[in-house]
């Protein structure tokens, strides 16, 4: 008997607690995405059959976690959950200082008032959506320096979401390093597709800005996710724990934002951590007005207890080898289609290129937001634009931005859905694309001032 070549992985966990979900008919479906205006996120979650909208706040906790919470401290000052939170951050992050936040919004907001002066440029990653709003609303401004292929929806390079050098020693001749607060880096970038920085990327920036004494801020949302691409693809780190790939990605910066609703399993809750004294206790002043006292920052001590724990659970390795091989099956099952996403597979989600999926259609005629209701439609599978919806207007201009990317993302919540539920997707994709050059394109008809994709609304074209 012929040996099996590849050998199959499951999950490590066992269930012990489901969640019924309601089953709606195509019917339903069609009536509750128009009263929605065509965008998913003004949808009820109890018509939503499989919720693929973000993977934030959505994971599944594990015992340990929903045992934490009833250790809760809720003291309005100095509560020992917090301690317990600020020694996890310490341990697998290395930072010296911790301010928690309700969420991540919540430390980009602290750290964009702390660190951007009116006039002063972000160069970063490319942009996402509410790390660029705070650093506008600072007065500064983002410019992206992500390496070219990132914008290449089939690019097979492994770490799209690299700095380019180049760009970004261009952008600090132009504007002069005393104009840049510091680099943000997002590991991994969301709007890449979920793409990862490599380590020697990194190392490298860390040598250019320590030239001209630039800091380096970290977007660190899914950053054991990028740890473990790091683990797979780059030389020299096969045989390293994810947990010591995060601790090392952290030493080449100088602090970062987190949002504990990613990796580190939690339905709310994010910190901002600093290595610089002065900046922390400038911070550590301004969540008082934002957020709340620094040792709580807006959570509940129990919030506190179930991140310190998730951020332990989301650096093991077995946990990263079963929650990025869910996201790969899906993958693949969508390549096997020929179903045009972005490659190499990212992190958190499929991304499908809406462009290629509906080339009929133009950019102004949202061809993401329309595939996002599609697949409700057809499955009562909630997925999310990310393209020029998302992008938004120059605040200068009042154009449009448009992104050479426009996507649709399958966000795969942690320890939520099981390879059945990858199959039905799967199924429902390729069912929109047979009947793709049938499909038409949208209007805005409502569009609010701030983060548009969140509240616009539409209307389908004659």
């Amino acid at each position: 008997m012929a040996r099996l070549e590849k050998r199959s992985w499951a999950e490590p966990f066992k269930i012990k607690m489901v969640e019924l979900l309601k089953m709606t008919t195509k019917e339903q479906r069609i009536k509750a995405i128009k009263e929605a205006g065509y965008n998913t996120f003004l949808l009820k979650s109890e018509d939503v059959y499989i919720d693929l909208l973000t993977d934030s706040g959505t994971s599944a906790m594990s015992d340990r976690q929903w045992a934490g919470l009833m250790q809760g401290d809720e003291a309005y000052a100095g509560s020992k959950n917090f301690y317990t939170l600020e020694r996890a951050v310490k341990k697998y992050y290395g930072y010296k200082y911790l301010i928690p936040t309700h969420q991540g919004r919540g430390a980009e907001n602290i750290l964009s008032q702390v660190m951007i002066k009116k006039g002063d440029i972000i160069p970063g990653n490319m942009y996402f959506t509410t790390t660029r709003l705070h650093q506008e609303l600072a007065g500064g401004t983002f410019i992206d320096v992500i390496i070219d292929e990132a914008h290449d929806s089939e690019s097979l390079h492994p770490f799209k979401g690299n700095i380019d050098l180049d760009k970004l020693k261009a952008v600090i001749k132009k504007h002069g390093p005393h104009r840049i607060p510091y680099i943000c880096v997002a590991v991994t970038v969301n709007m890449a597709g979920g793409q990862p920085v490599s380590m020697q990327n990194l190392k490298e920036l860390r040598a250019l800005t320590s030239k001209h004494g630039i800091k380096i801020m970290l977007d660190m949302t899914r950053i054991a996710e990028n740890a473990f691409f790091i683990q797979q693809r780059e030389k020299g780190f096969s045989r390293r724990s994810v947990a010591s790939i995060v601790k090392d990605i952290c030493s080449y910066t100088d602090g970062a934002t987190f949002s504990g609703k990613k990796d580190a399993l939690v339905n709310i809750g994010g910190f901002l951590a600093l290595n610089d004294a002065e900046k922390f206790e400038e911070a550590s002043n301004l969540v008082v007005v934002y957020e709340g006292l620094h040792t709580y920052g807006g959570l509940a001590g129990r919030d506190m207890e179930a991140m310190a724990i998730g951020i332990e659970e989301s650096v093991q390795d077995e946990h990263m080898k079963a929650r990025i091989g869910q996201v790969l099956y899906l993958g693949e099952q969508l390549t096997k289609a020929d179903i045009p996403i972005v490659l190499p597979i990212g992190g958190h989600g499929i991304f499908i290129d809406a462009k290629k999926f509906l080339p009929h259609l133009t950019q102004d005629q949202f061809p993401a937001q329309v595939l996002a209701a599609e697949l409700y439609e057809d499955a009562g599978i909630r997925a999310m634009e990310r393209g020029i919806v998302s992008a938004g207007r120059n605040a200068k201009t009042g154009n449009h931005y448009y992104p050479k990317l426009e996507l649709v993302r399958l966000t795969i919540p942690r320890r939520v859905y099981t390879q059945a539920h990858m199959d039905v997707i799967a199924e429902s994709v390729q069912s929109v694309y047979d009947r793709r050059n049938k499909i038409k394109g949208l209007a805005m008809i409502y569009e609010p001032k701030y983060l548009r994709f969140f509240q616009a609304r539409f209307k389908k074209l004659a």
